[in-house]
């Protein structure tokens, strides 16, 4: 229970994000005392025992919930009949389910495309990555989006020696541009080494490591490899079509992105939709779909999902950027404040980043924000706020931030 984020995802991650930072706390100690203090050395397996007890805390209390509420619960490989019946086979056997309505929520899968498969023994994904047996000294991560960036952040905490290759020119290409720069520069700072632009067109495995040819002709050697480069779905027990459904790779189609409604009978939510894959969003269309189900007549909105990275610092988005909002031709003023005069950023060393409001220049209403900053995550719920209540900045910048905080940024920002 608890699909990908639970169980080999967001927290699991979080779990070694949380002990990469106290180490990284622990190394700083030394500014503030007269004696040496040396670096403590790290237990693997206590931090993945941490983890793991995590996880199975909260997929038990799933399974409480869903008892709780009377949910039938059948673990087995679902298939569609037709367009009005399930077969699922379990352990004892095959169950015929007919539905009156459907909502498919199958997530996604790592994808580890050629030529990664060609070394198997030393390639890992994002859900397989938690269990591995040892740390290495040196890794490869293929990929710099969010599940990349965050795994070179904790991973040279640890310790560990990254190389990280990303296709595009930049890291994190489905964000806005500034945020990848900050971002750049700390993990460079951190001594991650960053390939950009670069390619990966073949992989051999050589003297126990892992070697990596990239386009422009040079080689990368590491212990392990980390394939971040995406996510994709595999629908193909489930057999869809005998319901009437297409799919590919990215999900279903033909999905009404509000209603999330395929067929007047069937709906779906999560990875499967293709519209995010993010937890919450999965569990905002979870909430959406059965509304409509039940003749509740739901909207879900994309554009208010926000989006986070939980890298140092920590960067998270709302609504369009300034870029994405004259794209849908829309005049915008932004409103921008930076950690370099943010009181509480100084006091703990955190002065790198910035917070930047995005707003309609005609009427003023928020249209979305990005932040770089400690605890962005946790911040940009206020724009979320904002956003979803149709809030302008005039009205935002009336609010009263305590001081001295990171979110009072957001206020700085709007008196500008």
């Amino acid at each position: 229970m608890g699909g990908v984020c639970l169980n080999c995802g967001c927290i699991p991650s979080k779990s070694l994000l949380d002990a990469a930072h106290r180490l990284d706390v622990a190394a700083d100690l030394a500014r503030f005392c007269d004696e040496q203090i040396a670096r403590p050395a790290i237990s693997w397996p206590k931090i993945q025992a941490r983890q793991q007890a995590v996880t199975q805390k909260l997929t038990a209390g799933i399974s409480a919930m869903l008892k709780a509420a009377k949910v039938q619960v059948i673990e087995g490989t679902a298939e569609f009949s037709d367009g009005k019946n399930l077969r699922v086979q379990t352990a004892s056997g095959t169950q015929n389910i007919p539905f009156d309505k459907v909502i498919i929520a199958t997530g996604s899968q790592a994808f580890v495309p050629a030529p990664f498969d060609q070394i198997p023994d030393y390639i890992f994904d994002n859900s397989t990555i938690f269990k591995i047996p040892a740390l290495p000294k040196t890794l490869a991560i293929i990929g710099g989006g969010a599940i990349g960036c965050e795994f070179a952040t904790l991973m040279s905490s640890f310790g560990v020696k990254v190389t990280l290759i990303e296709m595009q020119p930049r890291l994190l290409p489905n964000m806005d541009e500034g945020l990848s720069r900050i971002l750049n520069k700390n993990l460079q700072k951190r001594g991650v080494q960053l390939l950009l632009g670069q390619q990966v067109i073949s992989t051999r495995a050589e003297n126990g490591q892992a070697v990596l040819e990239l386009k422009n002709g040079s080689e990368i050697s590491a212990e392990k490899v980390l394939a971040a480069i995406g996510r994709s779905c595999d629908l193909t027990e489930l057999h869809p079509e005998r319901a009437g459904l297409i799919w590919n790779r990215k999900g279903l189609e033909h999905i009404d992105p509000h209603t999330l409604k395929i067929t007047d009978d069937i709906y779906a939510a999560g990875d499967v939709t293709g519209l995010s894959l993010l937890a919450h969003a999965g569990t905002r269309q979870g909430i959406v779909a059965a509304q409509n189900v039940c003749g509740q007549n739901a909207i879900y909105n994309n554009d208010f999902i926000p989006n986070a990275v939980y890298t140092t610092p920590e960067l998270a988005a709302v609504g369009m950027s300034k870029a994405q909002a004259e794209a849908r031709g829309i005049s915008v003023k932004t409103y921008k404040s930076f950690m370099l005069a943010n009181g509480r950023a100084l006091t703990q060393d955190s002065a790198d980043g910035y917070v930047e409001i995005i707003a309609n220049a005609d009427d003023g209403k928020i249209v979305g924000a990005l932040l770089a900053c400690p605890n962005a995550a946790e911040i940009i719920s206020t724009i979320s706020v904002a956003l979803q209540a149709g809030m302008t900045a005039e009205q935002l910048k009336q609010v009263v931030f305590p001081h001295p905080t990171i979110c009072e940024a957001i206020g700085e920002a709007l008196v500008k």
